[in-house]
């Protein structure tokens, strides 16, 4: 939980604290009780308990007995003060064993129903996902994953199904890896909802190609999906020049469109007719290059739900006097790597989760890294 100025803790039993000038101590409150736990300039405070300055840890005494805003968490909590950036402000890290943590990432993931092979492979996807975020040399965050799409989607405890949990056991160490034999390292492994039929390459992210992450025909494999086909979305200019405008200054970009946007193309696509790279043109007849995945998150930015792209797979785009339509979209997601459609098809063809990672992912292997 990013930027929070006060979080609610709710005990179901004993649970300790240590900050930076404290040895750990323990709290027992009657479990009918709610702190109110703030930052303030002298330390934490929750409700009328001071517990010291600097980094804060909670830690229940028994697993998932300490809910922070009414959520159960495996682990530990971390807080983190934002420092002179926004005083009073802190992050609050959930600090869980790697599988502890893709208990709740499947079941948030995933729907309820769906077959337990497509259970296993989206375990081992997401291991190696997070495996990989957490070895990523990083100044500008002490943590590894958001818990939402931005990452993976996480819940905690309360999301957790005997599914899911099954799916962790059974395929524990277990992880995604390429290279020569003996060299093998894992990798980003991408997955997203649906991909339309057509995968997508990892250099829509301006990553470097990379076989187990390259585009793929997969044709109407993933056909189950409500957003397979999706559109047209129409979006007037001004509204649309605004939140690319707000795209362009969130990312700090050293080049700003002139609003208003005259027009937007493809400008070129992959092997398989899914878009690659976009134009957008200015009001002064400027060109900015935007990869695919860039396009969306500019039309997406501060946009209601019913006028976001569910993705960058779009056949064709008509630039009119006032309005953008953007026709024939397909899939849902970024379309790199696994699409999760199209495991659940393959895993209801009796596909066995090996293979149907094996084919989301070419050239890679499965491997146990503990």
């Amino acid at each position: 939980m990013q930027s929070q100025d006060q979080v609610t803790l709710k005990p179901a039993g004993v649970f300790t604290f240590r900050s930076n000038d404290s040895i750990e101590r323990q709290i027992a409150i009657p479990t009918t009780s709610t702190l109110n736990l703030s930052l303030k300039p002298d330390g934490w405070h929750a409700n009328n308990w001071h517990l010291g300055s600097g980094e804060l840890t909670l830690r229940p005494l028994v697993e998932g007995q300490l809910r922070i805003n009414d959520r159960a968490y495996r682990g530990l909590y971390h807080m983190v003060p934002l420092g002179q950036t926004a005083p009073g402000k802190f992050d609050v890290m959930n600090d869980v064993d790697l599988d502890d943590y893709l208990k709740s990432v499947l079941s948030k993931e995933l729907y309820a129903n769906w077959q337990e092979e497509t259970y296993k492979a989206q375990a081992i996807a997401a291991r190696t996902y997070a495996l990989y975020e957490k070895n990523v040399a990083r100044e500008d965050r002490s943590w590894d994953v958001h818990a939402d799409v931005r990452s993976q989607a996480y819940g905690g405890m309360d999301s957790e199904t005997p599914r899911s949990r099954k799916a962790v056991d059974e395929t524990a160490g277990i992880v995604l890896a390429a290279g020569s034999e003996g060299n093998e390292r894992i990798f980003k492994a991408y997955f997203s909802s649906t991909c339309g039929g057509v995968t997508q390459t990892s250099a829509v992210f301006n990553e470097p190609s990379f076989q187990p992450l390259s585009e793929q025909h997969v044709g109407p494999l993933c056909s189950a999906s409500p957003k397979f086909t999706w559109g047209p979305i129409v979006v007037g200019k001004d509204e649309l020049s605004q939140r690319i405008k707000t795209w362009f200054k969130n990312r700090n970009r050293p080049q700003i469109p002139a609003i208003p946007i005259r027009a937007i193309n493809i400008e070129t696509f992959n092997r398989y007719g899914r878009p690659l790279r976009f134009v957008v043109i200015d009001a002064r007849g400027q060109r900015f290059i935007l990869m695919a995945e860039e396009l969306r998150w500019a039309v997406n930015t501060d946009a209601p739900d019913n006028q976001k792209l569910p993705s960058s797979f779009v056949e064709n785009i008509i630039n009119d006097y006032d309005k953008i339509h953007f026709v024939g979209g397909r899939g849902y997601g970024h379309g790199v790597g696994m699409c999760q459609w199209c495991a659940e098809a393959r895993a209801r063809a009796g596909m066995r989760h090996e293979d149907i990672l094996i084919a989301a992912y070419p050239g890679a292997r499965l491997l146990r890294a503990y």
